[in-house]
């Protein structure tokens, strides 16, 4: 008799960051497209990522709901939204209210933004109570050059023991800082409220792989969430941008291949 399987509540999501330097129509479209689930929204210079009446209309245009903001806190998006930090994150939720995504995704605070990092993980626990939105802090790794590392973030870089009530965990960036990806999963256990796929062979690159290219145990993450009844959202986060058109939706549609075979469970028996 064939095995009977179970498929989680989460979405299986493709992030606008996924077809840069293609805008975020092209991410909707290639959403819809190839059968993905939703979008994760990257506010990025695109003004269109920036207002919730755009992407609304975007929304009812596709077909496809935004399931999560990642808000403009990378190191290319210190302008957008001004240069103060905490306006980024406010804003993020807002624009997240607007238009019913679940998820906010922050990365921590850059060493030299030393006063943000101070009230980094209070802040954040105050805004999670007092919204619906869940902000969940991403996994980075440290930063490494001519043999040397440098501790790039405040208060550090791994979510783990920082008591943050939402984690986001990347698997392109575990690759990078040579964590233990399911050390992680069974350690933040509910905390993991977010996942970014992707794959990384361990180089000093974040390279953002197709899951399966690379050494992190993606199939692995994604059956063990399965089995734990996992309600959280699978966005495909994969680098695409020295890729023809062609190119990029044959591999976006084998990242979404990989996430619909394993994010699945055995059936529970007895």
């Amino acid at each position: 008799m064939a095995a009977r399987l179970t498929l989680p509540e989460g979405r299986i999501a493709l992030s606008t960051s996924s077809v840069y330097p293609l805008g975020i129509v092209d991410g909707f479209a290639m959403a819809e497209r190839l059968g993905y689930d939703g979008v994760e929204v990257m506010v990025w210079t695109d003004p269109v990522s920036q207002e919730a009446g755009a992407l609304r209309k975007l929304m009812d245009h596709y077909g496809i709901p935004i399931v999560s903001i990642h808000a403009p806190t990378l190191l290319l998006t210190q302008r957008i939204w001004g240069p103060e930090p905490w306006p980024k994150v406010d804003n993020s939720v807002a624009l997240a209210e607007e238009v019913g995504a679940e998820t906010v995704v922050v990365h921590p605070p850059f060493r030299w933004q030393r006063e943000y990092a101070a009230e980094f993980v209070e802040g954040i626990a105050e805004r999670n109570e007092r919204t619906g939105v869940r902000i969940a802090v991403e996994n980075m790794f440290p930063w490494r050059a001519r043999g040397r590392e440098m501790q790039a973030y405040l208060p550090g870089w791994d979510p783990v023991d920082l008591g943050y009530e939402h984690v986001t965990l990347d698997l392109s960036h575990t690759a990078t800082a040579g964590s233990d990806a399911m050390g992680m999963v069974e350690a933040l256990g509910d905390r993991l409220a977010h996942l970014h796929l992707a794959d990384g062979s361990g180089s000093f690159k974040d390279e953002h792989l197709v899951p399966g290219r690379g050494h992190q145990p993606c199939a692995q993450v994604l059956e063990s969430l399965a089995g734990r009844g996992y309600t959280g959202d699978v966005v495909l986060e994969v680098g695409t941008r020295k890729l023809s058109r062609a190119q990029r939706e044959l591999d976006l549609a084998e990242a979404l291949a990989f996430a619909r075979l394993h994010f699945a469970a055995p059936f529970p028996t007895g």
